[in-house]
């Protein structure tokens, strides 16, 4: 038996229960690891309240974490016990054990723990793909990233400025601004004392931006729209406030003829080519010093509802983890 926490039925954060699991042994192209630290994200969040689906209840929240090989399945040549290793996978991360296939694992380089390694997989894959494939970030382009003092915006703000970007940042309060601007942002807007596209304005000049990095979602929108220039690129990515509400098309060419997406990240690392290329870049941007990810905030795994209503409070700033 093993330490998990599993939801039986949606809701609140009170509906994450710990409690023993069964974990067997690993099947064919499986793994078995004993982590050591789970990354906190929201989308754990929209899994627990139903926002997004699980395949059935009850599941195993947490989508990213590192530890230690156990033992492999017949077929697995790649990893042995003893590796260090990291993933991102929907379901199944809030665990002391697990069985995962093996292709959804990295191997963790010796200049990277293992909370570091915990919430580089989501986070980080997250901004790679944003900034170097959804839009090539480049020297001198403008980009706003709302929720900038974010696990992913404090990620976001530091990888665009080293790109070359002018960096504009979103946050909610005086602490978090000073946070990010130590982390990358050029400019910080307090949204809740500011309106940030007149700031927005203000700062480019009138030229706006290239690119609007928004995981906020419902708040946030239709305001990112009059933040870019002509042409340029709404990525929505999140829905930490409530998911954008419909809007006509026409918005797009209203505001000049924009672009807009909703990426995820499986559809970056959908093969193993993509997630060794996205795990390899990211990786070289931590040890090379482009990237720093520091650890804010640390819950033991029994307190994982603690956490979910600090994230959901927005009392946390950057990353997070579960210590199992």
């Amino acid at each position: 038996m093993t330490k998990a926490v599993r939801v039986h039925q949606v809701g609140g954060p009170e509906v994450l229960t710990y409690e023993d699991v069964e974990v067997g042994p690993p099947g064919n192209g499986e793994v078995r690891i004993r982590q050591h630290a789970v990354g906190l994200n929201f989308i754990d969040v929209y899994f627990r309240t139903g926002l997004y689906k699980a395949p059935g209840l009850p599941f195993i929240a947490g989508n990213e974490a590192a530890g230690e090989v156990l033992a492999v399945g017949p077929g697995v040549t790649n990893f042995h016990p003893g590796d260090r290793v990291a993933y991102y996978s929907n379901l199944g991360g809030y665990a002391s054990e697990r069985v995962i296939p093996a292709d959804k694992l990295v191997k963790l380089p010796d200049h990277i723990t293992y909370e570091q390694g915990a919430v580089l997989m989501l986070k980080g894959l997250t901004v790679w793909y944003l900034l170097h494939k959804t839009f090539k970030v480049e020297q001198g382009h403008r980009v706003l990233i709302h929720a900038a003092a974010g696990g992913i915006g404090l990620l976001a703000c530091q990888w665009a400025r080293a790109l070359g970007a002018h960096v504009i940042g979103t946050v909610g309060s005086k602490a978090k601004a000073d946070l990010a601007l130590a982390n990358g942002c050029d400019h910080v807007i307090l949204y809740n004392e500011e309106n940030f596209v007149e700031r927005v304005k203000q700062i480019s000049r009138g030229e706006l931006c290239d690119v609007v990095y928004d995981g906020v979602g419902k708040t946030t929108f239709p305001g990112s729209l009059s933040c870019l220039r002509p042409r340029g690129l709404f990525v929505s990515f999140g829905n930490a406030s409530g998911p954008v509400p419909p809007f006509p098309l026409a918005e797009l060419n209203n505001h000049g003829s924009l672009f807009a997406t909703r990426p995820k990240l499986n559809d970056y690392v959908g093969t193993r080519k993509e997630l060794l290329e996205g795990a390899d870049t990211l990786f070289a941007a931590v040890i090379n010093g482009k990237l720093h990810v520091p650890i804010n905030h640390a819950y033991a795994l029994k307190d994982a509802a603690k956490a979910h209503i600090d994230l959901e409070s927005r009392a946390t700033t950057g990353a997070a983890i579960l210590r199992p």
